[in-house]
């Protein structure tokens, strides 16, 4: 190949270092759950209930001080003003009124009466106290529900080593996820749950590569000592993994770069997620087997001409 950043052959002690990635995984899942509980998460309209009104000034750069000042006399409570992509983009988030449905619609009205025609109303979304509730309770469904189903896929599939293995790295992903939306402060909406879901199978899909070599291993050396087996089986896949999360990340790279503000949230996730998952399926998937005491299998010897598949 005239492109390869990672060598063909390679045998890097990955078994070894679950001395280091242990500890620093336990730590970093220990502050994003601290994170979680004490900071909480910066939710956005479609959990929290209220209005978001996003304009367009005409006249020019859009004077957020004079549209704070100016929304602000409505005395509507909380209300966030930020600059939207462009200079003359500007996005208002309003918290959710007391008074029902009704309140909610007011409002948008009310904020158009005091900033006129001179500006250019690009996007309005209100949501009611109901649906914020309604899609909290789906999201965490989702989440859960999508884990659980690994669990059942990788139980049927391998063993059930394997199958604990992998629901251990998809909640250290999902954790360390969590975490880095309570720390940065990134907006947790819908768009965010569907990039845990997305990240849940890209961790999913480079687990069970993994899983699926060291299985081919164990049925082709009886003999070699566990730890030495499954640094054998990461190195074998080491190549292909690295690849796919590089050009993935060369992809979300450029929807980060032109993607605009509406989708940043979701695709600063999404890489974290990225590499987070590549991390999580070389050294947390494979080395937590060891723990639970995976047999060798039954299954009869490969034959030594077969080679196996990315070999």
């Amino acid at each position: 190949m005239l492109l390869r950043f990672i060598p063909a052959e390679t045998n890097i002690p990955f078994m070894g270092m679950r001395r280091i990635s242990y500890p620093v995984s336990i730590i970093l899942a220990i502050v994003s759950l601290g994170l979680f509980f004490s900071l909480g998460l910066n939710t956005g309209i479609d959990f929290r209930g209220g209005t978001l009104i996003e304009i367009r000034t005409t006249d020019g750069p859009a004077d957020i001080g004079g549209i704070r000042s100016t929304v602000g006399t409505l005395n509507l409570g909380d209300v966030q003003i930020q600059e939207f992509g462009e200079d003359t983009d500007v996005l208002i988030r309003i918290e959710r009124q007391p008074g029902g449905e009704e309140a909610q619609q007011a409002v948008v009205s009310q904020v158009q009466a005091v900033l006129g025609t001179e500006v250019e109303y690009r996007r309005v979304e209100v949501v009611g106290p109901r649906v914020s509730g309604e899609l909290t309770r789906a999201g965490a469904i989702a989440v859960v529900t999508a884990i659980l189903a690994v669990l059942f896929y990788i139980w049927i599939r391998f063993e059930w080593q394997f199958a604990v293995g992998a629901i251990i790295a998809l909640v250290h992903d999902v954790i360390l996820t969590i975490g880095l939306f309570a720390i940065t402060r990134l907006e947790f909406n819908l768009a965010s749950i569907a990039a845990i879901l997305t990240i849940v199978g890209y961790s999913l899909n480079d687990t069970v590569v993994v899983y699926d070599r060291i299985r081919e291993k164990l049925r082709k050396y009886k003999k070699m000592p566990l730890s030495e087996l499954l640094d054998l089986a990461v190195n074998k896949t080491l190549s292909r993994t690295i690849m796919t999360s590089v050009t993935t990340l060369l992809a979300l790279g450029s929807l980060a770069i032109f993607g605009g503000e509406v989708i940043r949230s979701f695709i600063f996730a999404m890489m974290w997620g990225v590499l987070i998952g590549t991390y999580s399926s070389i050294f947390i998937a494979a080395p937590v087997l060891m723990m639970f005491g995976l047999k060798r299998s039954s299954a009869p010897v490969k034959a030594e001409g077969a080679p196996a598949p990315g070999e």
